[in-house]
C-alpha cells in the first residue's frame, strides 16, 4: 500500500482540511509539519488541544474512555470550523480512532489521511520516541480502539512504513496539491 485516492474529493475552489489519523506514534505529527510546509497551509497539533486531564490519564498510563475524548473531539472540530469559515486549508493530526470520532470531525472539507501499518512496526517507534506522554503501554488499547475507515468514508491510506518525506509528497499528490 502506498496512497490511495478518496472517490470523492472537496468540491473545487473548497480548500481541504487534512484531518492526519491513526494509532499513537505512527508519524501524523512529523508528516504533518511537513505537509505544513510543502503546502504552506495552517497545522494544528491535535495533542496540543487535549485537556490536561486527559494528559495526565494517558501519561498514568490509562486509556482514555469516549466520555473523555469527546471535549478533545469538539476542540478539533471547532479548529477545522475555524478553518473552513476562513475559506482556508489546514491540516490537524488526531487519532480519529473510531467511525463515531470521525463524525464529529467529518465536514465537506475534510479529508481523513489514514496512517496505517503493523502493530510490531508503530510499537517500535513509539519506544524510540521521547519527550511524549502516551506510554508503550497504552498502544494495544489503541490498536483494539480502532476501527479503519470504511470505503464510504472519503480517505487517503498511507503506509507508515515508507520515510515520511514519501507519505507527505503521497498525500499532496492525492489531494492534488502535488
Amino acid at each position: 500500500m502506498s496512497a490511495s485516492v478518496p472517490e470523492r474529493m472537496p468540491a473545487a475552489g473548497r480548500p481541504p482540511v487534512l484531518v492526519l489519523m491513526g494509532v499513537s506514534g505512527t508519524g501524523k505529527s512529523t508528516v504533518g509539519a511537513m505537509l505544513a510546509g510543502r503546502l504552506g497551509w495552517p497545522f494544528q497539533e491535535g495533542d496540543d488541544l487535549h485537556p490536561a486531564a486527559n494528559v495526565e490519564k494517558m501519561r498514568r498510563g490509562h486509556a482514555l474512555t469516549d466520555d473523555d475524548r469527546l471535549p478533545w473531539l469538539a476542540l478539533v472540530a471547532s479548529w477545522i470550523d475555524e478553518r473552513i469559515a476562513a475559506g482556508e486549508p489546514g491540516i490537524v493530526t488526531c487519532s480519529a480512532l473510531k467511525r463515531s470520532y470521525r463524525d464529529v470531525l467529518r465536514r465537506d472539507e475534510v479529508v481523513f489521511v489514514h496512517f496505517a501499518g503493523s502493530r510490531d512496526l508503530v510499537l517500535q517507534r513509539i519506544t524510540q520516541r521521547q519527550g511524549h506522554f502516551m506510554p508503550p503501554a497504552l498502544l494495544d488499547s489503541q490498536f483494539a480502539a480502532l476501527e479503519p475507515p470504511g470505503k464510504d468514508e472519503r480517505v487517503v491510506e498511507i503506509d507508515l512504513s515508507l520515510p515520511p518525506a514519501e507519505q507527505a509528497a503521497l498525500v499532496a499528490a492525492a489531494i492534488g496539491r502535488d
